[in-house]
């Protein structure tokens, strides 16, 4: 059980040390437990086509290669014993541990200071001098700061998410391992290689199919260890000393990329270290945003709720298209949406919850032989919710192509029409049961769906006032009808006095926390919506934290972005007094380096979920952005709602 630590309106609110830790400070590492750690102990490296997770102890525990939905041939992060793992660390077990980013890159120091010396280890997934290389390369550059610090590391891998064993094949350039089509070598320099195993010792490193060895540094030395794979094509051996020189070239792209993001709101930190959390989901060869770099990371304690996240889902394109408008980011964003909609075109012309990165439609959720993270499993490849009717998704498409037109683009008349078709389906579909934003196998009328279609509808009408779509008379009409049917069944079904909130749905007296989306989508900014988030406060809040709707708390941790989304609403209200504090609250829950999983444990504040989990970043970036917006227009406490 974790510290309990006070926060500025003296309510307790758990809160795991890793939160206390400052960036930069030292601190010994945790032991690992029968090989895992918290997963507040990571931090996230990428170069837009793949992320890595480092712990504080150097050893990273999660590494698609080449991509970020490849089977992960480096998986210890949900299977310690047979998942692999790229070790690096002291040899002495005694050390602590100073970590931080470059500034403004996602390029990760970490220094190791034991009793003989200091060593300074850069992590970094090198891109190319045009953008990201062609094959994955990750570097590992060692610097021998004070004295000397003997080093040991190891590239273990493993393959409990494919159904191909791990093979060694000598080449004339050095071994290659290999698991399906994809294919890995290392290179380096003053790395202390060795290739063979000594006797008796082959299953604690992996048996034969692994790299390792160990080196010692002295004050101005540098070494450096790469690993490099592809998928189903020709392998390139790069010179060591090149990429050497890359680290550096990385280092300079990332802060190329900073110079353009423009933000000078508050809490800039948090919101620069959450756009560049949210920079590394987008997947550069097809302008994809992933939901989150992992799978299957639990979101409780006991198992079954542990999911793939490496889809682009609709809702967190849409939110994350939305923050980088704001920001002024346009290769991103024209990246993404054309993306979307070309491969909405492609599959029918039919919504979709998520698709795979390259646009194709999902397969269906596989079982996997991991463990699972501290044991916690199953593991799955694939999510279940892809078949599900979501009516909001209906909302999150087309707000956001409103968003897009408002910043001076033009919509094609082929997305026009697909556009216009949706608005037809947020019509036809609106009094339909449906799986709401949750994706619950229980279809009920969510309350919460009914308004994302009354934004759908909203957003078609905007789009067509302002010339971007031209759909019949008698269409715009009709969406003017069934807008305004949604806002009187909203009132009459969607809404308890008694409660003195909007419910989850028709006959329910649960609070669903997605409710406070429609603050900002203008649904209700009133009385109403004021006495909603107080009613969600009380019986969803644990702190500034809230859980998704009642009686979730028996299940899952809170769920982070569900408390941005509320100071978000505050601030839609008139309440900006609140907001910012409930803001000021939030910022600090990230772990050391600024990153966030899914959800946060009541019990424990220990981090649930996948990371780095888009829609986290995404609602504090976008809370940040309301709130500051709010403030500016100085709403007053109340304003008349719908």
């Amino acid at each position: 059980m974790t510290d309990i630590l006070d926060n500025p309106d003296d309510t307790q609110t758990p809160v795991d040390p890793g939160t206390a830790r400052e960036a930069g400070a030292w601190h010994r590492p945790e032991p690992r437990e029968d090989g895992y750690v918290a997963l507040r102990s990571y931090g996230a490296i990428g170069d837009g086509r793949t992320v890595g997770l480092v712990a504080r102890d150097g050893q990273i525990d999660w590494l698609p290669m080449p991509d970020l939905d490849s089977d992960p041939v480096f998986s210890g992060i949900v299977d310690a014993g047979r998942g692999g793992r790229i070790e690096l660390r002291p040899v002495s077990d005694d050390f602590e541990v100073q970590r931080e980013y470059v500034e403004n890159t996602n390029v990760l120091v970490t220094r190791f200071r034991t009793a003989t010396g200091v060593v300074q280890v850069t992590d970094a997934l090198v891109t190319g001098v045009a953008g990201r290389l062609p094959w994955a390369e990750l570097a590992r550059r060692i610097e021998g700061l004070e004295g000397s610090v003997d080093m040991r590391w190891a590239v273990v891998p493993g393959n409990t998410f494919g159904t191909h064993p791990i093979r060694r094949v000598d080449t004339l350039h050095g071994p290659v391992l290999r698991a399906a089509d994809i294919n890995l070598a290392l290179v380096g320099f003053e790395h202390g290689r060795l290739d063979s195993i000594e006797p008796g010792d082959g299953e604690a490193h992996g048996g034969p199919h692994r790299f390792w060895g160990e080196f010692s540094t002295h004050e101005g030395s540098r070494s450096l260890i790469c690993l490099c794979g592809v998928d189903d094509e020709p392998l390139h051996l790069p010179d060591p000393h090149v990429v050497d020189r890359g680290i550096d070239r990385t280092v300079r792209n990332w802060q190329s990329w900073s110079d353009e993001f423009n933000w000078d709101g508050p809490w800039a930190d948090a919101v620069q270290r959450s756009a560049l959390a949210l920079k590394l989901l987008i997947f550069s060869p097809t302008g994809a945003i992933a939901a989150a770099a992992t799978a299957a990371l639990p979101e409780n304690f006991t198992g079954d709720k542990n999911w793939d996240y490496r889809f682009a889902w609709v809702r967190d394109l849409a939110y994350t298209v939305n923050a980088l408008v704001r920001f002024g980011l346009r290769e991103e964003t024209q990246a993404a949406v054309s993306w979307l909609l070309s491969s909405l075109k492609a599959n029918g012309h039919e919504m979709r919850i998520f698709l795979n990165l390259d646009g194709t439609v999902p397969d269906g959720t596989h079982e996997t032989g991991s463990e699972g993270w501290r044991g916690i499993g199953p593991v799955y490849k694939g999510n279940p919710a892809g078949e599900q009717l979501q009516l909001g998704t209906y909302a999150d498409i087309l707000a956001i192509m409103s968003q897009y037109a408002a910043d001076g683009n033009i919509l094609d008349e082929s997305t026009g029409d697909l556009l216009a078709g949706f608005a037809d389906d947020a019509c036809r579909r609106w009094q339909e049961k449906d799986s709401g934003m949750w994706e619950l196998g229980d279809e009920q009328h969510y309350v919460s769906s009914k308004m994302g279609c009354w934004q759908a509808i909203d957003a078609a009408l905007h789009l067509t006032e302002v010339g971007q779509m031209h759909p019949d008379p008698d269409d715009v009409e009709h969406w003017k009808k069934n807008r305004d049917l949604i806002v009187e069944w909203v009132a009459e079904h969607g809404w308890s006095e008694e409660l003195g909130a909007y419910v989850m749905h028709p006959g329910s007296d649960k609070l669903d926390a997605s409710v406070l989306l429609h603050a900002p989508s203008g649904f209700d900014r009133g009385e109403r919506m004021s006495r909603t988030i107080d009613a969600i406060r009380r019986e969803l809040g644990a702190g500034p934290l809230v859980f998704r709707y009642s009686e979730v708390d028996q299940e899952e941790g809170t769920f982070l972005a569900c408390a941005f989304w509320l100071a978000s609403a505050l601030a839609c209200v008139g309440r900006q007094g609140e907001a910012v504090e409930l803001m000021d609250q939030l910022v600090v829950q990230p772990n050391d380096l600024g990153l966030m999983t899914e959800m946060i444990s009541a019990d424990n504040g220990e981090f649930l979920g996948n990371l780095p989990q888009g829609l986290s970043h995404l609602a504090l970036v976008n809370a940040a952005i309301t709130i500051d917006e709010m403030g500016r227009e100085g709403t007053t406490d109340h304003l008349e709602g719908q």
